[in-house]
């Protein structure tokens, strides 16, 4: 197929369409939404907590958090715990939250029967190690965000960034996409706050308020436990397989 990458080993593309296509031809597939699902997620799973991504913000995810008795985030502000990662800093071990969002949730769901981690600039390294431990093949998906319409994709900066810097730390040979990603990451790398601050997501970020998320989701490998689906949730990735 022409969009699948397969002659390469490290394969990246953007959105639902990514997804789909390279879930099915990838020993593993590493979800990228830095503003800022998978960043909380990172955030949320190095502290002990269970992350269950779920698709819509509505009457229905406060049923799912009680079937699985487990936490709703609320929206950004609310004074509790919600896609904002500096809201998850201090989230007790072994809380069990329910995190809604339209991108990183929703392409989390959408990965079937493969091996699916949840990675970012806060865990680039240690999430890359756990992906080769599935094999080969691995593809990255950064989410990108949504035009006004609510529809239409819109490539983000940070999602490319972030997609870059864990393929930097994956072996293997990389398709043109991969390689494109390294080199955003490498370009910005040593000014990622500076960039981040100043990109269209991070503009809108500050604008409601949340200039400390910036300085959170742009910590370099700062968490310690890779994120891995299991049975709906994401958990801690154990290295040894037990």
């Amino acid at each position: 197929m022409t969009y699948d990458q397969t002659e390469f080993d490290i394969r990246c593309e953007w959105g639902p369409p990514g997804v789909a296509v390279l879930a099915p031809v990838s020993d593993a597939i590493i979800i990228v939404d830095v503003m800022s699902f998978t960043s909380c997620v990172s955030v949320a799973v190095s502290r002990g907590a269970f992350v269950y991504p779920y698709r819509f913000r509505d009457e229905s995810a406060l049923e799912f958090a009680k079937s699985v008795e487990g936490l709703l985030a609320g929206p950004r502000g609310s004074g509790g715990y919600s896609l904002s990662p500096a809201s998850l800093i201090d989230l007790p071990k072994g809380t069990r939250l329910v995190l809604p969002s339209p991108n990183g949730s929703s392409l989390s769901l959408m990965t079937g029967q493969t091996p699916t981690f949840a990675g970012c600039l806060r865990n680039c390294a240690v999430v890359a190690k756990a992906a080769m431990s599935c094999g080969q093949r691995v593809s990255v998906i950064p989410a990108g965000e949504r035009w006004p319409d609510d529809q239409t994709l819109r490539p983000s900066v940070e999602d490319l960034v972030g997609a870059g810097a864990i393929i930097d730390y994956l072996g293997g040979s990389r398709s043109p996409e991969a390689e494109i990603a390294v080199a955003a990451y490498h370009g910005i790398r040593k000014n990622l706050p500076g960039y981040l601050d100043q990109c269209s997501s991070g503009k809108e970020l500050i604008s409601k308020g949340f200039q400390e998320d910036i300085a959170v989701i742009a910590e370099l490998n700062a968490d310690i436990a890779a994120p891995f689906l299991s049975e709906g949730k994401y958990i801690a990735y154990d290295m040894q397989g037990n």
